[in-house]
C-alpha cells in the first residue's frame, strides 16, 4: 500500500537551500540524521504528460517540481516581506497562474495557482 510520496531536489548548495525552504517558505522539516532535513509538504498531486519535446534531465528521467498556492500574487507579497527577490513574471497558461520561487543555489522552484480540479478535493 502506497503511504505517501518523497521529492528529491538536487542543490548546488543544498545547505541554504534547506535553510531557504525552512525560514523563508516555512516548511516544517524533521533532521533525517547528520542534518540532512526531511520536510513536509502540503498534499500532492502528479500528472503525467507527453514527454516529447522535453530535454531529459542528467540521469534521463523526466520530472518537475510547483508549489500550489491560492493566491499566486498574494503569496508573492508573502514571500517578498521574507526578503524572497519574486521579481519573475507570473504568467497565465489557462491551467494556472505561473511564476517561480528563486532558491539561494541559483536554482528554481515552480509555484503557481491552478485553475485546474484538484485530486484533494
Amino acid at each position: 500500500m502506497i503511504t505517501g510520496s518523497h521529492v528529491v531536489l538536487y542543490s548546488a548548495d543544498a545547505d541554504a537551500d534547506r535553510a531557504f525552504l525552512r525560514d523563508k517558505l516555512g516548511l516544517a522539516a524533521t533532521d533525517g540524521g547528520g542534518g540532512w532535513l526531511i520536510f513536509a509538504l502540503p498534499p500532492a498531486d502528479a500528472a503525467l504528460h507527453p514527454a516529447e519535446n522535453v530535454p531529459r534531465g542528467e540521469s534521463g528521467d523526466l520530472s518537475e517540481f510547483y508549489l500550489l498556492c491560492d493566491d499566486v500574487k498574494a503569496t508573492i507579497a508573502e514571500l517578498r516581506e521574507k526578503g524572497v527577490d519574486m521579481s519573475g513574471d507570473v504568467d497565465d497558461k489557462g491551467w494556472g497562474l505561473l511564476t517561480s520561487i528563486p532558491l539561494p543555489s541559483g536554482g528554481r522552484i515552480g509555484m503557481y495557482e491552478p485553475r485546474h480540479p484538484s485530486a484533494h478535493g
